[in-house]
Protein backbone atom coordinates (compact mmCIF):
# COMPACT_ATOMS: atom_id res chain seq x y z
CA UNK A 1 0.00 0.00 0.00
CA UNK A 2 2.85 2.39 0.76
CA UNK A 3 4.63 1.51 -2.49
CA UNK A 4 1.53 2.30 -4.50
CA UNK A 5 1.12 5.66 -2.87
CA UNK A 6 4.75 6.49 -3.54
CA UNK A 7 4.41 5.58 -7.19
CA UNK A 8 1.31 7.66 -7.55
CA UNK A 9 2.94 10.73 -6.00
CA UNK A 10 6.03 10.36 -8.22
CA UNK A 11 3.89 10.08 -11.34
CA UNK A 12 1.94 13.17 -10.30
CA UNK A 13 5.10 15.26 -9.80
CA UNK A 14 6.58 14.10 -13.09
CA UNK A 15 3.38 15.04 -14.88
CA UNK A 16 3.40 18.50 -13.33
CA UNK A 17 6.99 19.04 -14.48
CA UNK A 18 6.05 18.06 -18.02
CA UNK A 19 3.09 20.43 -17.97
CA UNK A 20 5.22 23.36 -16.71
CA UNK A 21 7.91 22.79 -19.36
CA UNK A 22 5.30 22.51 -22.11
CA UNK A 23 3.55 25.70 -21.00
CA UNK A 24 6.92 27.64 -20.96
CA UNK A 25 7.71 26.38 -24.44
CA UNK A 26 4.28 27.41 -25.65
CA UNK A 27 4.76 30.93 -24.22
CA UNK A 28 8.16 31.30 -25.97
CA UNK A 29 6.59 30.23 -29.26
CA UNK A 30 3.81 32.81 -28.79
CA UNK A 31 6.36 35.62 -28.14
CA UNK A 32 8.43 34.64 -31.19
CA UNK A 33 5.34 34.46 -33.40
CA UNK A 34 4.22 37.87 -32.07
CA UNK A 35 7.59 39.50 -32.89
CA UNK A 36 7.63 38.04 -36.39
CA UNK A 37 4.08 39.21 -36.95
CA UNK A 38 4.95 42.79 -35.83
CA UNK A 39 8.02 42.87 -38.11
CA UNK A 40 6.02 41.59 -41.06
CA UNK A 41 3.31 44.17 -40.34
CA UNK A 42 5.84 47.04 -40.42
CA UNK A 43 7.36 45.79 -43.70
CA UNK A 44 3.90 45.51 -45.21
CA UNK A 45 3.11 49.08 -44.12
CA UNK A 46 6.34 50.34 -45.71
CA UNK A 47 5.61 48.49 -48.93
CA UNK A 48 2.09 49.84 -48.91
CA UNK A 49 3.37 53.45 -48.48
CA UNK A 50 5.92 53.02 -51.29
CA UNK A 51 3.24 51.46 -53.48
CA UNK A 52 0.92 54.41 -52.79
CA UNK A 53 3.70 56.86 -53.71
CA UNK A 54 4.34 55.04 -57.00
CA UNK A 55 0.69 54.56 -57.93
CA UNK A 56 -0.14 56.40 -61.14
CA UNK A 57 -2.97 58.91 -61.32
CA UNK A 58 -4.38 60.79 -64.26
CA UNK A 59 -5.19 64.48 -64.03
CA UNK A 60 -7.63 65.40 -66.76
CA UNK A 61 -8.96 68.83 -67.77
CA UNK A 62 -12.11 68.54 -69.91
CA UNK A 63 -14.64 70.83 -71.53
CA UNK A 64 -17.61 71.39 -69.23
CA UNK A 65 -20.22 71.43 -71.95
CA UNK A 66 -18.95 68.68 -74.28
CA UNK A 67 -16.90 66.71 -71.73
CA UNK A 68 -14.16 66.56 -74.34
CA UNK A 69 -10.74 65.91 -72.85
CA UNK A 70 -8.55 68.98 -73.31
CA UNK A 71 -5.40 68.20 -71.31
CA UNK A 72 -4.36 65.06 -69.51
CA UNK A 73 -1.45 64.45 -67.13
CA UNK A 74 -0.22 61.16 -65.77
CA UNK A 75 1.17 61.70 -62.30
CA UNK A 76 2.20 59.89 -59.19
CA UNK A 77 2.56 61.16 -55.64
CA UNK A 78 6.33 60.64 -55.75
CA UNK A 79 6.62 62.72 -58.94
CA UNK A 80 4.50 65.49 -57.43
CA UNK A 81 6.64 65.63 -54.26
CA UNK A 82 9.87 65.63 -56.31
CA UNK A 83 8.76 68.39 -58.68
CA UNK A 84 7.36 70.48 -55.83
CA UNK A 85 10.61 70.16 -53.83
CA UNK A 86 12.83 71.13 -56.78
CA UNK A 87 10.57 74.05 -57.65
CA UNK A 88 10.69 75.27 -54.02
CA UNK A 89 14.51 75.08 -53.95
CA UNK A 90 14.82 77.00 -57.24
CA UNK A 91 12.29 79.59 -56.09
CA UNK A 92 14.05 80.13 -52.76
CA UNK A 93 17.42 80.46 -54.54
CA UNK A 94 16.04 83.04 -57.00
CA UNK A 95 14.43 85.07 -54.21
CA UNK A 96 17.68 85.01 -52.19
CA UNK A 97 19.73 86.21 -55.19
CA UNK A 98 17.12 88.88 -55.98
CA UNK A 99 17.20 90.22 -52.43
CA UNK A 100 20.99 90.03 -52.04
CA UNK A 101 21.99 91.78 -55.28
CA UNK A 102 19.16 94.24 -55.95
CA UNK A 103 17.80 97.31 -54.12
CA UNK A 104 14.81 95.24 -52.99
CA UNK A 105 16.82 94.26 -49.89
CA UNK A 106 16.38 97.83 -48.60
CA UNK A 107 12.68 97.12 -48.03
CA UNK A 108 13.45 94.25 -45.63
CA UNK A 109 12.84 95.34 -42.01
CA UNK A 110 16.13 95.83 -40.18
CA UNK A 111 18.28 96.16 -43.32
CA UNK A 112 19.97 99.60 -43.66
CA UNK A 113 18.80 101.70 -46.58
CA UNK A 114 20.98 103.84 -48.85
CA UNK A 115 20.76 106.91 -46.63
CA UNK A 116 21.77 104.94 -43.56
CA UNK A 117 24.78 103.43 -45.37
CA UNK A 118 25.85 106.90 -46.50
CA UNK A 119 25.57 108.12 -42.91
CA UNK A 120 27.68 105.19 -41.75
CA UNK A 121 30.39 106.00 -44.33
CA UNK A 122 30.30 109.69 -43.40
CA UNK A 123 30.56 108.87 -39.70
CA UNK A 124 33.51 106.59 -40.43
CA UNK A 125 35.31 109.41 -42.23
CA UNK A 126 34.50 111.84 -39.42
CA UNK A 127 35.79 109.42 -36.78
CA UNK A 128 39.00 108.89 -38.76
CA UNK A 129 39.48 112.66 -39.10
CA UNK A 130 38.73 113.12 -35.40
CA UNK A 131 41.38 110.54 -34.48
CA UNK A 132 43.86 112.34 -36.74
CA UNK A 133 43.08 115.70 -35.13
CA UNK A 134 43.47 114.23 -31.64
CA UNK A 135 46.87 112.85 -32.60
CA UNK A 136 47.89 116.27 -33.94
CA UNK A 137 46.71 117.88 -30.72
CA UNK A 138 48.79 115.42 -28.70
CA UNK A 139 51.82 116.15 -30.87
CA UNK A 140 51.23 119.88 -30.43
CA UNK A 141 51.16 119.55 -26.64
CA UNK A 142 54.23 117.35 -26.79
CA UNK A 143 56.02 120.05 -28.76
CA UNK A 144 55.01 122.69 -26.21
CA UNK A 145 56.31 120.48 -23.40
CA UNK A 146 59.57 120.03 -25.30
CA UNK A 147 59.92 123.80 -25.70
CA UNK A 148 59.19 124.48 -22.03
CA UNK A 149 61.49 121.75 -20.75
CA UNK A 150 64.23 122.45 -23.33
CA UNK A 151 64.27 118.89 -24.64
CA UNK A 152 65.15 117.91 -28.19
CA UNK A 153 62.38 117.94 -30.78
CA UNK A 154 63.41 114.66 -32.41
CA UNK A 155 61.04 112.75 -30.16
CA UNK A 156 58.03 114.46 -31.78
CA UNK A 157 56.03 112.01 -33.88
CA UNK A 158 55.67 112.95 -37.53
CA UNK A 159 52.39 112.80 -39.43
CA UNK A 160 51.26 109.33 -40.36
CA UNK A 161 49.74 108.49 -43.70
CA UNK A 162 46.01 108.87 -43.90
CA UNK A 163 44.21 105.62 -43.05
CA UNK A 164 41.63 106.21 -45.78
CA UNK A 165 43.54 106.18 -49.05
CA UNK A 166 42.38 105.26 -52.51
CA UNK A 167 43.96 101.84 -53.26
CA UNK A 168 45.18 103.03 -56.67
CA UNK A 169 47.41 105.65 -54.97
CA UNK A 170 48.95 103.36 -52.32
CA UNK A 171 51.86 102.27 -54.52
CA UNK A 172 52.46 105.74 -55.95
CA UNK A 173 56.07 106.89 -55.67
CA UNK A 174 57.62 110.23 -56.64
CA UNK A 175 60.96 110.50 -58.37
CA UNK A 176 63.18 113.55 -58.63
CA UNK A 177 62.96 115.18 -62.05
CA UNK A 178 65.77 117.00 -63.85
CA UNK A 179 64.11 120.39 -63.31
CA UNK A 180 63.72 119.67 -59.61
CA UNK A 181 67.37 118.64 -59.32
CA UNK A 182 68.46 121.81 -61.14
CA UNK A 183 66.32 124.00 -58.87
CA UNK A 184 67.72 122.34 -55.75
CA UNK A 185 71.26 122.85 -56.99
CA UNK A 186 70.71 126.55 -57.72
CA UNK A 187 68.99 127.11 -54.39
CA UNK A 188 71.74 125.38 -52.44
CA UNK A 189 74.34 127.45 -54.29
CA UNK A 190 72.54 130.69 -53.33
CA UNK A 191 72.32 129.71 -49.68
CA UNK A 192 75.83 128.34 -49.42
CA UNK A 193 77.35 131.68 -48.34
CA UNK A 194 74.24 133.09 -46.64
CA UNK A 195 75.88 133.81 -43.28
CA UNK A 196 74.10 135.29 -40.31
CA UNK A 197 74.60 139.01 -40.08
CA UNK A 198 76.47 140.41 -37.13
CA UNK A 199 75.19 143.52 -35.41
CA UNK A 200 75.24 145.44 -32.22
CA UNK A 201 71.49 145.18 -31.61
CA UNK A 202 71.37 141.40 -31.30
CA UNK A 203 69.51 139.92 -28.37
CA UNK A 204 71.61 138.14 -25.81
CA UNK A 205 71.77 134.36 -26.08
CA UNK A 206 71.01 134.07 -29.80
CA UNK A 207 74.01 135.84 -31.33
CA UNK A 208 75.52 132.52 -32.41
CA UNK A 209 72.36 131.17 -34.05
CA UNK A 210 72.36 130.85 -37.83
CA UNK A 211 68.98 131.64 -39.38
CA UNK A 212 67.85 130.31 -42.72
CA UNK A 213 66.45 132.95 -45.11
CA UNK A 214 62.65 132.53 -45.30
CA UNK A 215 62.48 134.01 -48.82
CA UNK A 216 64.74 135.94 -51.17
CA UNK A 217 63.28 139.27 -52.22
CA UNK A 218 63.18 143.03 -51.78
CA UNK A 219 62.22 144.59 -48.45
CA UNK A 220 59.34 146.99 -49.02
CA UNK A 221 58.62 147.90 -45.40
CA UNK A 222 61.14 147.74 -42.57
CA UNK A 223 60.81 147.02 -38.87
CA UNK A 224 59.34 149.96 -36.93
CA UNK A 225 58.43 149.35 -33.30
CA UNK A 226 57.05 152.87 -32.81
CA UNK A 227 54.56 152.43 -35.66
CA UNK A 228 53.53 148.99 -34.41
CA UNK A 229 55.13 147.24 -37.37
CA UNK A 230 56.94 144.42 -35.58
CA UNK A 231 58.37 142.80 -38.67
CA UNK A 232 59.45 143.36 -42.26
CA UNK A 233 57.63 143.02 -45.57
CA UNK A 234 59.49 141.07 -48.26
CA UNK A 235 58.17 141.36 -51.83
CA UNK A 236 58.60 138.42 -54.16
CA UNK A 237 56.96 136.62 -57.09
CA UNK A 238 53.60 134.98 -56.53
CA UNK A 239 53.70 131.29 -55.54
CA UNK A 240 57.28 131.62 -54.21
CA UNK A 241 58.10 129.09 -51.49
CA UNK A 242 58.56 130.25 -47.90
CA UNK A 243 61.01 128.33 -45.71
CA UNK A 244 61.39 127.89 -41.97
CA UNK A 245 64.26 129.91 -40.47
CA UNK A 246 65.05 127.30 -37.79
CA UNK A 247 64.06 123.85 -36.62
CA UNK A 248 60.89 123.95 -34.58
CA UNK A 249 57.27 122.96 -34.02
CA UNK A 250 54.33 124.64 -35.72
CA UNK A 251 52.16 126.15 -32.99
CA UNK A 252 49.67 128.01 -35.19
CA UNK A 253 48.56 127.49 -38.80
CA UNK A 254 45.19 129.07 -39.52
CA UNK A 255 43.34 131.75 -41.49
CA UNK A 256 42.89 135.21 -39.98
CA UNK A 257 40.77 138.06 -41.28
CA UNK A 258 43.46 140.77 -41.37
CA UNK A 259 46.61 138.83 -42.25
CA UNK A 260 45.17 135.85 -44.19
CA UNK A 261 46.94 132.52 -43.83
CA UNK A 262 49.38 132.72 -40.92
CA UNK A 263 51.86 130.16 -39.65
CA UNK A 264 53.88 130.43 -36.42
CA UNK A 265 56.81 128.23 -35.42
CA UNK A 266 58.22 127.76 -31.94
CA UNK A 267 62.02 127.30 -32.02
CA UNK A 268 64.59 126.59 -29.37
CA UNK A 269 65.93 129.24 -26.98
CA UNK A 270 62.45 130.82 -26.68
CA UNK A 271 62.36 131.99 -30.31
CA UNK A 272 59.17 132.33 -32.35
CA UNK A 273 58.96 133.13 -36.08
CA UNK A 274 55.75 134.35 -37.73
CA UNK A 275 54.88 134.28 -41.47
CA UNK A 276 51.78 136.17 -42.68
CA UNK A 277 49.75 136.84 -45.89
CA UNK A 278 50.45 133.37 -47.35
CA UNK A 279 48.49 131.94 -50.20
CA UNK A 280 48.65 128.37 -48.89
CA UNK A 281 50.00 126.66 -45.78
CA UNK A 282 52.04 123.48 -46.25
CA UNK A 283 52.24 122.52 -42.57
CA UNK A 284 49.71 122.09 -39.78
CA UNK A 285 49.79 122.80 -36.08
CA UNK A 286 51.76 120.20 -34.17
CA UNK A 287 54.08 119.27 -37.03
CA UNK A 288 57.84 119.44 -36.63
CA UNK A 289 59.81 121.25 -39.35
CA UNK A 290 63.48 121.57 -40.21
CA UNK A 291 65.39 124.73 -41.08
CA UNK A 292 64.96 125.53 -44.78
CA UNK A 293 61.91 123.26 -45.14
CA UNK A 294 59.02 124.69 -47.18
CA UNK A 295 56.17 125.71 -44.89
CA UNK A 296 53.98 127.99 -47.04
CA UNK A 297 53.44 129.58 -50.47
CA UNK A 298 53.79 133.36 -50.93
CA UNK A 299 50.46 135.06 -51.48
CA UNK A 300 48.28 138.10 -51.00
CA UNK A 301 45.72 136.91 -48.43
CA UNK A 302 44.01 138.98 -45.75
CA UNK A 303 42.53 142.46 -45.68
CA UNK A 304 45.72 144.29 -44.57
CA UNK A 305 47.75 143.65 -47.72
CA UNK A 306 48.60 145.63 -50.85
CA UNK A 307 50.16 142.91 -53.00
CA UNK A 308 52.03 139.59 -52.91
CA UNK A 309 54.51 139.79 -50.06
CA UNK A 310 55.66 138.08 -46.88
CA UNK A 311 55.26 139.78 -43.54
CA UNK A 312 57.92 138.16 -41.36
CA UNK A 313 58.32 138.63 -37.60
CA UNK A 314 60.92 137.26 -35.19
CA UNK A 315 60.25 137.18 -31.44
CA UNK A 316 62.53 136.27 -28.52
CA UNK A 317 61.22 135.78 -24.97
CA UNK A 318 58.08 137.74 -25.82
CA UNK A 319 59.97 140.68 -27.38
CA UNK A 320 59.93 141.56 -31.08
CA UNK A 321 63.29 141.60 -32.91
CA UNK A 322 64.36 143.30 -36.10
CA UNK A 323 64.81 140.38 -38.55
CA UNK A 324 67.34 142.40 -40.63
CA UNK A 325 69.80 142.21 -37.74
CA UNK A 326 69.87 138.42 -37.96
CA UNK A 327 68.93 137.40 -41.52
CA UNK A 328 70.10 138.48 -44.93
CA UNK A 329 67.17 138.80 -47.35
Amino acid sequence: MKLFLFRNSFSYNLLNSYNFAFSSFTEDIDVFVGLNYATMSKEKEKQAIIKKLRNKYRLTISNESTFEEAVSFRLSRLNVFTVTGLFSIVLISLITILIAFTPIREYIPGYPDGQMRRNIEQNTLMVDSLIDELEKRDRFFEGIRNVVSGRDFDNTVQDKADSIVDPKYKGLQFTQSEDDAKFRKEHEAEEKFNLTLAGENKASGISSIHFFTPMKGMISNTYDEKMGHYGIDVVGPLNERISAVQDGTVIFAEWTLNTGYVIQIQHGKDLVSIYKHNQELLKKAGEYVRAGEAIAILGNSGELTSGPHLHFELWHSGKALNPENYIKF
